[in-house]
């Protein structure tokens, strides 16, 4: 009885590995039976009695052995995800567009139609690896798009450790049939996704185009929090696309460089995100849209990278404003998805190396599973010369850049996550600092020291703090929140309408860390039952409503919305986005203080070599 109550509890802890690694139904059933099977053979060899230690040891490991075959040949496929979370959905009426004919699907109540995975480029694969995005091509018939185009490569963690982040930190996993796969990954990634509402008749719709984030190494446009089907149903047109991430979009080469017609590498991934911009421009007219009210907008990476877009030259005229969500390039020193071009073309003799290719030519016959593999850096932009010409501050000093207003901002904790593998204590906490002041960590240990309050929503609350909180403090301003304040202070000298925000409302899942704002802003909270409330729902339905004024107007403010008051050399606070929606003062100005004297170091460095 003890040994077959051993193998039951270790066939159920079994199958909560399946479950957690999405293996297929099939291997649940199998694992009942290789269970079944070892108990029935436990039996036979006792009423043999041959149950002996030696055979049963044997048994034993062939008993695990087929549990581990089993998890691996059974492990989940890849699939696209559907367009639209309804079964069955209703195709659309035919839309043409430059390279053919096309159809989407609509949503349960068929207020918004999702066309997902339009080509805008050609698949960037074989001799168009490491190459500008090249014009998508034609096609004959109706193209079927409605199902997410597959993301683009990258390394991603094993499906079971993605469970167990659903369980522990989003606190949103759900045991359901149906989801026993991963989602579809591919070199030929170049695809958009546009959410139109349905039966509006009238002028042109303005549009939204998002980037996603993902340090410029992860990340896909079909991911929930930022869909846009909510978006659309307020009366614009909302597009999100892929690019290509880390070594395929921004890997950098001379010979790259020298075969380029237009001089360029390294900014790969930017330029897919021009490309996408451009056939949303040439397109969108097909859906409804006004091409020359178009509003960029991105979080994280995506955010920098829309910072980046609004510098580039060859971006001029071809959107109106800009959203930007936790973080910039604007430092003079920018702490990520920035790199000097020297340094990136180091990083690119590390790829050749690492993979034995004496050219990128070689690199380009390499297997994108294993290119991807690359343990270089590949997840910053550069000064190519052609995507971008100069640092984004100097285009900024020139009031160059191209975005007519701007909407930004950050979150109350953006860096604890990031963080997380931090020890920090009072003895190394000012060696901690210098890694984003400098010579002036020590200053900054006096505005933030080691025993700091830590912060709850916008109040300090917790006397007590600790180094590790006071950690938090710092890295959460240099990283993220310092790039808006440098952003907005560009454009309030610009005379340019600049609104900015400071979003600390908590939830059940990851409440104002980084990217909590973004179900809030884009209306999907829905997509997560039981784990927000009526308050989180109100301050969704405000925040959609400011960007969707924003998109249309280039202001946020509306009839029946708490006024958010515009920056200007008088007026400084942002609006604080939680229950109680107020103007307040920026709570990191102190440390941007001692960073700005940091950062005029590093810019008088670069400019004196």
């Amino acid at each position: 009885m003890a040994f077959t109550i051993v193998v039951v509890i270790l066939t159920l802890l079994y199958l909560v590995v399946l479950e957690l690694s999405k293996n297929m139904i099939i291997g649940w059933v199998i694992g009942i039976l290789i269970a079944a099977a070892f108990i029935a053979l436990r039996f036979y060899l006792k009423k043999k009695e041959k149950n002996k230690k030696g055979i049963m040891a044997l048994c034993w490991v062939g008993f695990l052995v087929l549990f581990g075959l089993n998890l691996v040949i059974t492990g989940p496929p890849e699939k696209q995800v559907s367009a639209v979370a309804n079964e069955n959905p209703e195709v659309t009426s035919v839309v043409h567009v430059n390279e053919g004919d096309l159809t989407g699907v609509y949503n349960a109540d068929k207020s918004v139609a999702v066309y997902a995975g339009i080509p805008f480029a050609k698949p960037p694969v074989g001799d168009l690896r490491f190459k500008e995005p090249q014009k998508p091509e034609a096609w004959q018939g109706v193209r079927a798009c409605d199902k997410f185009a597959p993301m683009a490569m990258q390394s991603r963690s094993n499906p079971f450790y993605d469970s167990l982040t659903h369980i522990l930190g989003w606190n949103d996993y759900k045991m359901q049939i149906g989801d026993e796969f991963v989602e579809a990954m591919s070199e030929d990634c170049l695809y958009l996704n546009v959410f139109v509402p349905e039966g509006y008749k009238g002028e042109k719709l303005p549009v939204i185009m998002y980037i996603h984030g993902g340090s410029l190494n992860s990340g896909h446009p079909s991911y929930t929090e930022y869909r846009g089907e909510d978006l659309a149903k307020r009366g614009v047109i909302y597009v999100n696309c892929a690019y290509r991430v880390g070594v395929f979009g921004y890997y950098a080469a001379d010979d790259l460089k020298a075969e380029s017609p237009n001089g360029t590498t390294g900014d790969y991934g930017l330029l897919d995100q021009i490309a996408a911009l451009q056939w949303v421009r040439d397109n969108i007219g097909s859906f409804g849209g006004d091409p020359d009210r178009i509003t960029i907008a991105g979080e994280s990476a995506g955010s920098s990278s829309v910072n980046a877009l609004c510098a580039s030259p060859l971006t001029e005229g071809m959107f109106q404003y800009a959203i930007g969500e936790s973080s910039s390039i604007l430092p003079y020193e920018p702490y990520h998805t920035y790199r000097d071009y020297d340094y990136a073309k180091a990083q690119g003799d590390i790829v050749r190396n690492e993979f034995n290719a004496t050219s990128s030519a070689d690199l380009r016959k390499v297997d994108a599973k294993k290119l991807v593999t690359t343990q270089s850096e590949q997840n910053a932009m550069t000064i190519d010369g052609y995507a971008l010409t100069e640092m984004p501050y100097v285009t900024y000093e020139r009031g160059a850049n191209h975005e007519k207003a701007l909407l930004n901002g950050f979150n109350g904790k953006e860096a604890d996550v990031f963080l997380m593998g931090y020890e920090a204590t009072k003895d190394n906490y000012v060696e901690l600092l210098s890694k984003v002041a400098g010579d002036y960590a020590q200053e900054m240990a006096q505005v933030i020291p080691p025993t700091y309050p830590q912060r709850d929503k916008y109040f300090i609350i917790d006397q007590g703090g600790d180094a590790k909180g006071a950690l938090d403090t710092v890295f959460s301003a240099a990283w993220f929140s310092y790039s808006h304040y440098l952003w907005s202070n560009y454009m309030v000298n610009q005379g340019k309408p600049c609104y900015e925000y400071y979003f600390t409302k908590k939830n059940n899942i990851i409440s104002d860390y980084h990217a909590g704002e973004l179900p809030y802003a884009y209306g999907n909270l829905w997509r997560h039952p039981g784990l927000y409330d009526e308050s989180d729902n109100k301050l969704s339905d405000i925040m959609q409503q400011y960007w969707v004024n924003f998109v249309k107007t280039g202001d946020p403010n509306g009839e029946g919305l708490p006024r958010w008051e515009m920056k200007t050399a008088d007026q400084t606070k942002l609006i604080n986005l939680d229950n109680n929606i107020q103007m307040v003062e920026d709570p990191n100005l102190a440390i941007y203080d001692v960073l700005d004297k940091y950062q005029r170091d590093e810019r008088a460095k670069r400019e004196n070599k």
